[in-house]
């Protein structure tokens, strides 16, 4: 077991790596090399994305997302040993997903959707508590219980069966098919990562209301459950509740919203 100080001092470095990355103008950061199990699916995730022509790897959008991730980054960092990395895809549905490594995927329909800052926030809040749970390698182990045994040597038997492995996931990982239990508790741990980022974490709340009688061809795929919407915010201002310290300075009223805005029809360009 590696000593506490040396994952805390690993985990500055890789603040600072995901802050320095994310100054850059308007370009999608590198990918973390491959250096154990989640890295290498998380790797190949990324070349998957890559080879269909998705990621956007230059875009005055990366400047609209920077200062909504910086914050993020910083807090969620203090949980995970690898740094958060955040990459622009161009998909038509409003959607955002995290993969193992610490890869988060934001389409750029969702920034075109997102009403306001607090909601923006929200969502990837959601989506880094997903990445510090462990949730995806966690399916793996639940639903492939036979490729997962192999997945702690997929370093070693090189990148076929992790790349076999990252090509079921990607559909997983859109639709964000996880249990309600996972969901809920990326939730809650999502609005502390909020709130300690100086984000209201009723921006997830407002999003998911916003929801309840939206078109679903407008819903990003992770909230397009309303039945567990409704239960799910319910979770959430029941936490907001029990832990007055950490929320109750926050305003529950959506007009205290700091609006959100992207340039129309931004250039984009494609990693090749």
């Amino acid at each position: 077991m590696r000593p506490v100080g040396f994952l805390n001092h690993r985990a500055t470095i890789a603040s600072l790596l995901v802050t320095s990355v994310l100054l850059l103008t308007a370009q999608a950061p590198l990918p973390e090399p491959a250096t154990d199990a989640e890295t290498e699916l998380g790797l190949e995730i990324y070349k998957e994305l890559k080879n269909k022509g998705e990621i956007i790897s230059a875009s005055p959008l990366y400047d609209a997302l920077a200062p909504i991730v910086q914050p993020i980054s910083k807090v969620a960092q203090k949980r995970y040993d690898h740094p958060f990395k955040f990459f622009l895809v161009h998909e038509a549905r409003p959607n955002a997903f995290s993969a193992p490594g610490g890869n988060v995927y934001v389409t750029d329909a969702l920034l075109y959707f997102a009403k306001n800052k607090e909601e923006l926030a929200g969502t990837l809040c959601h989506e880094v508590s997903h990445t510090i749970h462990h949730d995806s390698m966690h399916k793996i182990e639940e639903s492939r219980k036979i490729l997962a045994r192999q997945v702690g040597t997929a370093l070693l038997l090189g990148p076929t069966l992790a790349h076999a492995i990252a090509i079921s996931l990607i559909g997983d990982l859109h639709s964000q098919a996880y249990s309600r239990d996972a969901e809920a508790a990326a939730d809650v741990t999502g609005s502390e990562i909020c709130a300690e980022a100086g984000s209201n974490p009723w921006g997830l709340v407002w999003l998911f209301q916003d929801f309840q009688n939206a078109d679903p061809n407008q819903i990003p795929e992770f909230l397009s459950d309303h039945p567990a919407n409704e239960s799910r915010v319910k979770t959430l201002e029941e936490h907001f509740r029990k832990n007055p310290s950490i929320f109750s300075h926050f305003n529950p009223d959506r007009a205290s919203a700091n609006p959100f805005s992207v340039p129309e029809d931004a250039p984009i360009s494609f990693l090749r």
